[in-house]
């Protein structure tokens, strides 16, 4: 039995998409368990380029099955146009794909909410995708949330949504001058939604769990990253969800028992999208250069990533907080032209060397970060296909990462595409 958990260990956009679409060809599923369609997993294959929202990739191997879990935000005409596009590429989906009865459902309203709201704020927003995800979470917590269940029951779900919509157009209307929205239209829209997902819908812990009981292997699949954990990120610049390991189980329905490793992918370097604190963050040439090294732009939005050194203070927090196994490190070929590199082993704040992530936000924001710079390799490193054939000054550093964060890189990705990647021992 071997269900593994991959964690995002800095801010998001670590290389999840890729990690997890080479490892899942040694599973028999793969699991979303939190998150919404704001997620973007880039995958390429050969001359084909994939970006992926709501549907692990894991989809991109014809003989595993894919899970999005009942802590996952459904967007339905984010998950059928999805699907569209999957299946004009040749991707098979029917028999492959199921969807939890449980996971809540985004709705018109509160992708018009994130919107309004977070343009209200002005210089104090969030950084939110607009995509919704923030508002279903609340109505979820504040159990207004509809279900994919609900919609089986359509007098049930007209009653919920009215209610909701009462309530949401009010508000819309009273503090945003947003003319209410079309409840009939809505309903419609939804119960055609309802139809078209029928035979994906299944009972996903139970059929996860008799898949473990069969001796069959799993991979649960996170988005976002530990630093955006609503519960342990640099709140409130934060997802709605929990992408820390944790929030794996509650995602999809399986014991703790049943986690046999966590793996988490972190950058060689660290990049952040949206706004709060970044302590190793490179502004001005030195950023610009980093960013067009990695192309670091958002896979769902094209919004330019904020860049920075590797900070081995929130990948040793990351550690700690997932109880990482492993570590796939990715993008180390974006650090080749770089004679000297630097790796922030600790935070100075009034005077103080601090090793440990702090809570309060007003200390974060406030540290120093103290670097330890070490020597460039200044060779390639994407066509390097084992250890041995790295350069020596990048194995260096990533045996440093190692001693820093206190675990090992298992993974290394020196690349884009499938075949630029060493493994340094089995995956499974």
């Amino acid at each position: 039995m071997s269900v593994v958990v991959v964690v995002g260990a800095q801010w998001g956009d670590e290389g999840k998409g890729k990690i997890v679409d080479l490892l899942s060809g040694n599973f028999n599923i793969t699991a979303r368990y939190q998150g919404g369609a704001n997620a973007g997993h880039t995958v390429i294959i050969g001359e084909k380029k994939y970006i992926l929202h709501l549907i692990p990739s894991g989809i991109l191997h014809p003989n595993v099955e894919c899970v999005i879990g009942n802590g996952v935000v459904i967007d339905p005409v984010a998950l059928l146009e999805e699907i569209k596009l999957l299946e004009k590429k040749g991707v098979k989906i029917k028999g492959r794909l199921w969807i939890s009865q449980k996971a809540h459902l985004i709705m018109p309203y509160h992708k018009l909410l994130d919107t309004v709201s977070e343009e209200k704020e002005g210089a104090n927003k969030i950084g939110t995708t607009g995509r919704g995800i923030g508002p279903a979470y609340v109505d979820k917590a504040n159990r207004k949330g509809i279900r994919i269940v609900d919609l089986l029951d359509r007098e049930g779900f007209e009653r919920k949504l009215r209610r909701n919509l009462e309530e949401k157009n009010e508000l819309l209307y009273k503090i945003y001058g947003i003319l209410p929205l079309d409840i009939e239209k809505i309903i419609k829209e939804y119960l055609e939604f309802d139809h078209r997902i029928d035979p994906y819908i299944k009972d996903v812990s139970v059929y996860l769990n008799e898949a473990i009981d069969n001796g069959k292997s799993i991979l649960l699949e996170g988005a976002q990253g530990t630093l955006l954990d609503v519960d342990h990120g640099t709140y409130p610049y934060v997802t709605s969800s929990n992408p820390a390991s944790g929030g794996a189980c509650t995602g999809v329905g399986i014991g703790p028992t049943k986690i046999s490793e966590v793996m988490g992918v972190i950058k060689a370097y660290t990049t952040r999208v949206g706004e709060g604190p970044f302590p190793t963050e490179l502004t001005g040439e030195a950023g610009e250069n980093l960013r067009q090294a990695g192309m670091e732009f958002g896979a769902t939005t094209g919004r330019p990533r904020r860049c920075g050194w590797f900070d081995a203070v929130v990948a040793r927090y990351s550690v700690r907080i997932n109880g990482i196994d492993a570590l796939a490190i990715t993008k180390l070929d974006v650090l080749d032209h770089f004679e000297t590199i630097q790796v922030c082993t600790s935070y100075r704040y009034n005077g103080k060397l601090l090793r440990e992530f702090p809570t309060d936000l007003r200390v974060l924001q406030n540290c120093e970060p103290v670097y330890e710079s070490l020597p460039g390799w200044q060779q390639p490193t994407s066509n390097a296909g084992s250890w041995e054939e790295l350069p020596e000054g990048a194995r260096k550093y990533l045996e440093y990462l190692e001693t820093q964060t206190g675990a090992p890189a298992k993974v290394i990705s020196v690349g884009s595409k499938r075949n630029q990647t060493i493994f340094r021992e089995s995956t499974t």
